[in-house]
C-alpha cells in the first residue's frame, strides 16, 4: 500500500503545487526584503502600531529564531516573529508581520474561524500521527474496521487544513486595508507587501489540495471509494 504508484497519481498536483507555493514564498520575499517602507518602520514597530490601534496593548511582541518561522500565539497572546521580520524596515517584513498581528485581532474579536481551528488542533495533532498507524495496521492485517479508523484520524487533519484558509485570507485582508490606513505603507508598497503574502497563502491550499487528495487516495484504498479493498 505504501509504495502503490497510484498514491503519486492521486497527491501529484498537490505535490506540483506545494513545490511552486515554496518557491514561490522564497523569491518574493527575498525579492520585497530589499525594498525598504517609506515609513522605515521595522516588522515589529508595524505590528505594534496596529494593535496598539486596535486596543490590543495586552499583545506582546517577541523576536525568534528561524526563516519565517512567524506566528501568533493565542494561548499567551503573543506575537513573535523572526529574525528577518522583527528588525527589518522591508515591505516583505511588513506584510508578514501585520499578517501575524491580524490574527492577534482575529483572536480579540472572537473569529469564529480561528477559533475552530484552536479546537481542532488537539485532535489534528493526535489524528496526524495516529492515523497513519491505523492505516498501516489496517492494511497488514487486511483488517476494515482498522482502516476506516485512520481514515477518520485523518479526515480530522484535512478539516484543519480547509478550516485555515479563510483564518489565513482574513488574516492577510486585515492587513492589507489596515496598514495602508495606519500610515505603515503607502497604497502604491501595499500592493507589493501583499505580493508577499499571497504567495504564503499559495502554501495553504497546496497544503489543503494535498492533504484532500490523500485522503482520497486512502478511500480508494480501502475501498470505500471505489466498492472493494485494494489491498
Amino acid at each position: 500500500m505504501f509504495f502503490d504508484p497510484k498514491y503519486f497519481l492521486f497527491i501529484g498536483p498537490g505535490m506540483i503545487l506545494a513545490i511552486i507555493a515554496t518557491i514561490k514564498v522564497k523569491t518574493t520575499f527575498n525579492k520585497y526584503s530589499k525594498i525598504a517602507a517609506a515609513s522605515r518602520l521595522t516588522g515589529a514597530q508595524a505590528a505594534r502600531r496596529l494593535l496598539d490601534q486596535q486596543g490590543l496593548q495586552n499583545v506582546s511582541i517577541e523576536q525568534v529564531d528561524g526563516m519565517l518561522s512567524d506566528h501568533y500565539d493565542p494561548t499567551s497572546r503573543t506575537l513573535r516573529l523572526s529574525t528577518s521580520v522583527f528588525g527589518s524596515n522591508s515591505l516583505a517584513a511588513i506584510g508578514v508581520a501585520c499578517h501575524e498581528a491580524g490574527h492577534a485581532m482575529q483572536h480579540a474579536t472572537g473569529y469564529a474561524w480561528l477559533g475552530m481551528r484552536s479546537a481542532l488542533v488537539p485532535a489534528t495533532q493526535f489524528g496526524s500521527y495516529g492515523s497513519y498507524i491505523f492505516i498501516m495496521l489496517g492494511s497488514v492485517m487486511h483488517h476494515p474496521a482498522l482502516l476506516m479508523v485512520g481514515v477518520v484520524l485523518f479526515s480530522v487533519t484535512v478539516l484543519f487544513s480547509i478550516v485555515t484558509l479563510p483564518v489565513e485570507w482574513d488574516a492577510s485582508a486585515r492587513a492589507k486595508r489596515l496598514m495602508v490606513m495606519s500610515g505603515i505603507v503607502t497604497y502604491q508598497e501595499q500592493e507589493d507587501a501583499g505580493k508577499v503574502l499571497n504567495a504564503a497563502f499559495l502554501t495553504y491550499v497546496a497544503s489543503a489540495l494535498t492533504a484532500l487528495l490523500t485522503l482520497l487516495y486512502y478511500l480508494y484504498r480501502s475501498g470505500l471509494l471505489g466498492g472493494r479493498s485494494r489491498d
